[in-house]
């Protein structure tokens, strides 16, 4: 479900299907999209459909929550549970969950629970709410069933580093690159396919304009999703190369600051 990924890669080619109905009966059809360069299996449906079930109300004092995690690639997955609101008020309130580690490298099949403990809150910018609650994003760490930290667990190694200095405020701004690349998955955005740009680098750094800027409203849209979030995200710009873009994720106190920046990477 990531923002950036969702904004990039949507590969359209869907089949609606609806429920046989007689011509006195009123349709509601699904419009198809064009067909994209890659077919991916994914697809893209009528946006009026999505919103229509988008708009159903929330059960009253109930919340989704998004438990996200880093893999053994250093990338994040996540799953859904529903929970009552007053649980999902404060990290020591959550409930730990549970994944089958071997389908993400970090356990073996004979064994393969993993532990997954709520490290931080965030709001969800994917599932806004207007009746006074927040579904909610929860930055968590990995353990076995036993307790011990996955050695792929890299926030516990963190954690220790931090015990003991309570009395310092340790500050930490970060920078995140990253380049957007088309469906072929190897033509980056502003390139021409099978080429190079026709100007060297120079006018993309910072740029303006949609000749030199590319991906400019995907940085915005992100930028937009963290500071609903709650992440500090103190700023963006313009990278060198076309298609690549920047953002900045602090100042932040201690290990928040690899809970906001592995946040900011799933949104």
């Amino acid at each position: 479900m990531k923002f950036i990924v969702a904004l990039c890669a949507f590969a359209a080619s869907a089949t609606a299907f609806a429920p046989a109905t007689t011509p006195s009966m009123t349709r509601t059809q699904l419009s198809m999209a064009n067909h994209l360069e890659l077919t991916t299996g994914k697809a893209q449906l009528d946006h009026s459909v999505i919103d229509r079930f988008n708009e159903l109300p929330y059960p009253a004092e109930k919340v989704l929550a998004e438990y996200v995690w880093v893999d053994a690639k250093g990338e994040t997955r996540s799953k859904t549970r529903t929970l009552p609101a007053s649980r999902a008020k404060a990290v020591d309130t959550l409930p730990r969950w549970n994944f089958d580690g071997s389908s993400t490298d970090q356990a073996p099949g004979d064994d393969s629970e993993v532990i997954l403990r709520p490290c931080r809150i965030f709001k969800d910018p994917f599932r806004p709410r207007n009746d006074g609650l927040d579904n909610i994003l929860v930055m968590c760490d990995t353990y076995t069933p036993a307790g011990e930290p996955l050695p792929t667990n890299t926030r516990a190694i963190a954690a220790k580093a931090f015990e003991g200095r309570e009395d310092e405020e340790i500050w930490f701004g970060l920078e995140q690159e990253f380049t957007l690349f088309n469906l072929d998955q190897r033509t980056p955005l502003g390139w021409p396919k099978n080429g190079f740009p026709n100007r060297p680098q120079g006018p993309y750094y910072c740029s303006v304009g949609p000749e030199n800027s590319f991906g400019r409203a995907i940085t915005d849209a992100t930028y937009r999703a963290c500071l609903y979030a709650g992440i500090e995200i103190s700023g963006t710009n313009g990278e060198v190369m076309p298609g690549q873009q920047e953002y900045q994720v602090g100042p932040c106190v201690g290990i928040d600051a690899g809970d906001q920046l592995f946040m900011s990477r799933y949104i």
